[in-house]
């Protein structure tokens, strides 16, 4: 009778005990992920498709569902579509949704930190209901090891957000499964409706083995089982047409997906896919072939611990086959098939290995093979059932061998000590690696965006150069508009120049220019700089330019061009520092250099860039070219320009986007200076 009416107390205790457990667990993921997501992210990755979220996420917060640039040509972000209503983002909008949260509580990055708590807390749920409560809690520290997750998890792609819903369907229906629970059950099919809407053919990859374990249990047609299974689909299909409404709200077709109308090419399918030009013939072959590199990395690099968490892995699973395998345990191994197999049909692992025969060569080097991180479950499973049965063997040995529970606790706990740090060390080492080689790009981006950190924009409309494109946020992630381009800096690119300065006329304009090759996941960094703009209008457009050279030059080539032609001279270089005007007026740009007759003539669109290019000759080679790009607009009897670009070069190649000219790039010797002036 005592123990009778002790039990609910006990059962309460273990209860709260477990939440508190998870708690801890929890709040250590979280507050590991926020701290990798602002010292090693703080400028976001070289995946361009953070920015993508992150705006999209301010436009949830907006109430907006397109953006409505005041010059579209101007601010369209990378990976928007174009349509009448205006522009919208390529991508699902769950993710973002998600985001906007840690937004409205203080910050994007606490998202973060909670999509990545509630992961781990659901994988421990769900190894608690599938193997054993201490399966579960080994399992969820196993994931928390784990490089795919930790560094997925800390910045704004969409594979560990949608990861979380797969687990929260997984954790629901396990244990509706267990308990009978039919409200339970609806809250599985609503959570993996959920992940449906943020990548359709992530979710179907996780939930098929499930789908197979709901037919097994429904194959003896048992009325309560029936009507439970039923539930949870229903679920899944009220996210398949909350996927499909929105696509008929944003494309106009339910059965068009916003990607799609980016790119039709770029899905699903094996033989041409393309997308912005680039395309390939996929064949089976192919996908096999990236496949199996993306498991490779995966088993490698990227699981817990490398190799040796991938071989308690596979030690669990013989365990856990030698016990004999529950459906249900049955079912998580099988996800470690459907998900590489199905990848197999998608060419998006191909695109983010790069080039197969260079492995370091592609965005998985730096974030890992993310199309299969749903991997991870099932790995850190049947990790954490090796652990399990190795600390259990290791303990019967030592009770065995020693004559006292003292001895036998001291053996144990030295054994323990032992394997954790070797555990522990192969951890931090696999995980330590793409880090650090996140953190290495992460150092050449803050000098890339150092001009930003050192004076208040919030007042400024900066232009920004094209090195992919014309894009918004390809690749200047750190870089984006509100939503309503009204509050902080604002941000446009190179494209109709004078029309996004009209537009914002009470904004300081500035141009960002770099020295350098942008490339700072493999290059080093550039060198910034912020020029000011001014906008001068008059009958004609006068800029003098003052050019600093070495002592070894004899003479400048020059080159005068335009949309409408160019022309060609030369001059002598008598001085250290020589003196050219290049004058707008009616329908021709004319450059005169001082002190000499010598001029270069071209005839000026009505809208133009009028480009002035002077090489330095020495008499053996060039040694290199100033040149200086100047925006103009002709009406019929005025003419409007804007403080010219500026660069130097020592290498031509680079001339024309990376070798903007910051002061003291070449020393002393070397200058490039402008007024303009009606």
């Amino acid at each position: 009778m005592i123990q009778g009416s002790l039990d609910p107390i006990v059962d309460r205790f273990r209860e709260s005990s477990t939440r508190a457990r998870l708690a801890v667990l929890g709040a250590l993921a979280g507050v590991i992920v926020w701290t990798i997501a602002t010292t090693v992210f703080p400028y976001h990755t070289i995946n361009h498709d953070e920015g993508v979220y992150l705006q999209q996420a301010a436009m949830l917060l907006d109430g907006q569902l397109f953006l409505q640039p005041p010059v579209e040509e101007a601010f369209r972000p990378w990976f928007f579509v174009e349509s009448d209503r205006g522009l919208y983002p390529k991508y699902g909008p769950v993710p973002a949704a998600m985001f906007a949260v840690g937004k409205l509580l203080g910050g994007y990055r606490i998202a973060l930190a909670l999509i990545a708590a509630g992961c781990i807390v659901l994988t421990q749920r769900v190894l608690a209901t599938a193997f054993a409560p201490r399966t579960g809690y080994v399992g969820a520290v196993l994931l928390l090891g784990a490089p795919l997750f930790l560094v997925d998890a800390s910045v704004f792609l969409p594979y560990v957000p949608t990861m979380f819903w797969n687990l929260a369907f997984a954790a629901a229906y396990l244990r509706a499964n267990r308990t009978g629970s039919r409200r339970v059950a609806a809250l599985a099919g609503l959570a993996i409706g959920i992940a449906f809407f943020s990548r359709p053919f992530t979710a179907l990859l996780f939930a098929l083995p499930f789908v197979g374990h709901a037919l097994w249990t429904m194959r003896t047609l048992e009325r309560p089982t029936v009507k439970r299974q039923l539930l949870t689909a229903a679920g899944g299909l009220l996210g398949v047409l909350l996927t499909l409404s929105y696509n008929a709200l944003i494309t106009g077709d339910p059965l068009l997906f916003p990607y799609e109308a980016f790119a039709p090419l770029d899905g699903l399918g094996f033989g041409r896919r393309e997308i912005l030009g680039y395309a390939r013939e996929y064949t089976l072959e192919l996908g096999v072939r990236a496949n199996l590199e993306a498991l490779r990395l995966f088993v490698t690099r990227w699981m817990t611990a490398g190799l040796l968490g991938t071989g308690l892995a596979l030690l669990g699973f013989v365990v856990a086959v030698r016990r004999g395998l529950s459906a249900t345990q049955a079912t998580i191994a099988a996800v470690a098939v459907t998900v590489p197999l199905g990848n197999v049909y998608f060419w998006g692992t191909l695109n983010a290995l790069g080039d197969l025969s260079d492995p370091g060569e592609g965005l998985a080097y730096f974030l890992g093979p993310y199309y299969h991180v749903d991997l991870l479950l099932p790995f850190v499973a049947f990790a954490a059932v090796g652990v399990v049965a190795g600390f259990d063997r290791l303990r019967t040995i030592a009770r065995q061998r020693t004559s006292t529970d003292r001895g036998a606790t001291r053996v144990i706990v030295a054994s323990l000590l032992v394997c954790g740090a070797i555990g522990g060390a192969a951890g931090a080492v696999v995980a330590a690696d793409p880090i650090g080689e996140n953190a290495e790009t992460t150092e050449r981006l803050e000098v890339a965006y150092e001009p930003f950190e050192e004076q208040s924009l919030d007042d400024a409309i900066v232009l920004l150069p094209t090195p992919y494109g014309d894009w918004l946020n390809h690749p200047f992630q750190a870089l984006r508009n509100e939503p309503g381009y009204d509050e902080g800096p604002v941000y446009a690119i190179q494209e109709r120049q004078f029309a996004v300065l009209d537009a914002f006329p009470d904004r300081t304009a500035y141009r960002y220019v770099y020295h350098g090759a942008w490339n700072p996941g493999y290059a080093d960094s550039v060198t910034p700089r912020l020029q000011p703009i001014e906008i001068v209008s008059g009958p004609s457009v006068s800029t003098e330019l003052s050019l600093r050279t070495p002592p070894y030059g004899e003479r400048f080539l020059v080159t005068l061009s335009s949309a409408e032609g160019s022309d060609f001279t030369s001059v002598p270089v008598d001085a250290q520092t020589a003196t050219a005007t290049l004058t707008v007026d009616g329908e021709q740009a004319t450059v005169s250099f001082g002190g000499t007759n010598v001029t270069a003539s071209v005839p000026v669109a009505d809208r133009d860039r009028v480009e002035l290019s002077a090489s330095l000759d020495t008499g053996i080679a060039t040694a290199m070219t100033y040149r200086a790009e100047l925006p103009v607009e002709r009406t019929d009897d005025r003419v409007r320009a804007l403080t010219p670009e500026l660069e130097v070069c020592r290498d031509d190649s680079l001339c024309g986007g990376e070798a903007g000219y910051v002061p003291g790039i070449y020393g002393e010797d070397v200058a490039i200076n402008a007024t303009i002036q009606p």
